[in-house]
């Protein structure tokens, strides 16, 4: 469900699509897309649970197996933020962990004239946890 603080989900939808409910947007420009997940799914690489158990279970989620090196799956922001200094920050939590196949893990902010910056990127998360 989406909260007051803009761009804020937990991904506990129910029945709504969560793109709509978290102001999140699939890029149209992309190789393939980020879908909702449910921790401890049998035969599946991933988590147990999200990053909150006992209050949730449903994160996001793309599944590599089938990707080829490069491959890219975006999902973008549906409201803009604006620039500020020290006011706006981004939190999120993550887990990359046991798969050969995984990429690197990026946030961009885009600026005014549509370039994108990268803000930050990971590897991989060298523990099995969030």
């Amino acid at each position: 469900y989406y909260t007051s603080i803009p761009g804020s989900c937990n991904f506990e939808t129910q029945e709504q699509e969560w793109t709509t409910v978290c102001g999140l947007t699939q890029d149209p420009r992309d190789d393939f897309d980020w879908n909702v997940g449910k921790g401890g799914v049998s035969g599946q690489m991933g988590p147990v649970a999200d990053h909150t158990p006992g209050k949730g279970q449903h994160f996001l989620y793309v599944n590599s197996s089938n990707q080829k090196e490069g491959n890219r799956a975006k999902i973008i922001t549906t409201k803009f933020f604006p620039a500020s200094l020290g006011v706006c920050r981004v939190r999120f939590w993550f887990w990359m962990f046991s798969s050969t196949q995984t990429g690197v893990l990026k946030v961009y902010t885009v600026e005014e004239h549509g370039m994108d910056i990268l803000m930050w990127s990971s590897s991989r998360n060298e523990e099995n946890k969030w």
